[in-house]
């Protein structure tokens, strides 16, 4: 959904910004230690151009596709089993993590950083949603906002509780065969479906055990994670228009796994540091297990 287009705008620009010679970009990427104002303005600047070109987009490009309404609320809570708010918390941790560490690059103090940059998450999946509000497909949503908060909280807090993230929020993705039944929901591709297919969308909270644990052996590379997926969904809701979409059982999935925290890696490359702090965004493959209400299953590697 548009949270997690959000999400591969931001990665994509990120990426393409690293363009430079090796040693020039260790040293341009290496955090200044005190205010540096051009890098502070600079990100300020870029900030703004970007939240405010993809708001103009969406409301160009996206909005203008679907019928106006006054502005409207709706209770969706119920709706894709409720992978759509936890994709909202996985957007608004991902947007405020990287927001506060652009600040920290450029030496801005912690409580600004949480202020400043650890909210540009909430603030702008706000404004998205004020923008739902005008839309009669969908409208404002509490619980989207809920959700919002919930993600700008996971960081905030942990920041403020341990001073470091020892639980990061992260995403994995598999294709299935309900994009197909429903194209126009779940996506007709591949690229598509993996911000639409809710069934193929797994999140998880990976915990880096040697964080709690900082005087045992335990590799600080190892993670324990915990997911939540779901399956069977072709829409929200299965009835539409009183018409029964599809009779598949519409499942909550659990998962426990193991990941890597891709922070951890040693390496004195600045430019590495950052391709792996962008890729920490996604969880390993693992063998994992899943449990729902029918079943238990064991998964040799889990996307």
């Amino acid at each position: 959904m548009k949270n997690l287009a959000i999400k591969y705008i931001l990665f994509f620009t990120l990426l393409s910004s690293l363009s430079y010679s090796q040693s020039r970009l260790d040293g341009f990427l290496t955090p200044s230690d005190t205010l540096n104002k051009p890098r502070r303005d600079a990100i300020a600047i870029a900030e703004v151009s970007l939240v405010g070109i993809s708001l103009i987009g969406l409301n160009q490009l996206w909005y203008a596709d679907f019928d106006r309404s006054k502005f409207h609320t709706v209770n969706d809570n119920n709706d894709w089993l409720q992978m759509d708010k936890i994709g909202h918390a996985f957007t608004s941790y991902q947007m405020g993590k990287h927001g506060a560490q652009l600040l920290n690059w450029s030496g801005v103090g912690k409580k600004d950083q949480l202020i400043y940059g650890a909210t540009l998450g909430f603030g702008f999946l706000t404004a998205v949603e004020v923008l739902d509000g005008y839309s009669k497909e969908w409208g404002f949503s509490w619980g989207d906002i809920a959700a919002n908060a919930a993600g700008t909280g996971l960081y905030i807090g942990q920041e403020l509780l341990w001073k470091e993230q020892r639980i990061a929020l992260k995403y994995s993705f598999h294709q299935t065969r309900y994009a197909n039944l429903n194209p126009d929901k779940l996506g007709e591709n591949f690229l598509e479906q993996v911000l639409k297919d809710y069934n193929g969308q797994t999140y998880w909270l990976s915990a880096n055990l040697n964080s709690f644990f900082k005087e045992s052996k335990i590799p600080k590379w190892l993670n324990i994670a915990v997911g939540y997926g779901a399956d069977g969904m072709l829409s929200g809701s299965n009835v539409i228009d009183n018409q029964m979409l599809t009779t598949n059982q519409r499942l909550r999935q659990y998962y426990l796994s193991f990941d890597v925290n891709l922070n951890a890696i040693r390496t004195d490359s600045k430019f590495l540091r950052s391709i792996f702090d962008i890729f920490n965004m996604v969880k390993i493959p693992f063998p994992t297990l899943e449990i729902n209400k029918n079943k238990c299953v064991f998964h040799l590697f889990y996307n």
